[in-house]
């Protein structure tokens, strides 16, 4: 068992299958990202740049996507609590996978883009 497969299994197990799912939607919409254990969270890097990370706390679930995928998709993360390059999505409520699809995708064309310039 890895370091993120071991930080999953720490948390309850509702919280562990929203992060199993966060986990395999990043693996899908980023094959070719690596995963790896930094700040104490799952993260993820694409073209040796950082990509998108993610963190399980008490009342909700951290998902950091750099500034730019936050600024990018401000207008559908305004109803959430957010820092610069933070959100926090409730654990008591839906999680938005959609949404962050839709993140993760964004980074992923952001950071093959800065590869070829």
């Amino acid at each position: 068992m890895n370091e993120i497969e071991n930080y999953i299994q720490q948390f309850p197990e509702n919280v562990q299958e929203i992060l199993q799912h966060m986990r395999k939607l990043i693996h899908d919409n980023a094959p070719n990202a690596d995963e790896l254990f930094a700040y104490g969270m799952p993260a993820y890097k694409l073209n040796k740049k950082p990509l998108v990370y993610f963190a399980a706390y008490k009342n909700h679930i951290g998902f950091y996507a750099t500034p730019s995928g936050h600024s990018q998709f401000k207008v559908e993360l305004s109803k959430y609590k957010q820092g610069k390059g933070s959100v926090q999505f409730p654990i008591d409520q839906p999680i938005p996978y959609k949404l962050i699809e839709r993140i993760v995708k964004f980074r992923v064309k952001e950071n093959n883009e800065k590869r070829l310039k």
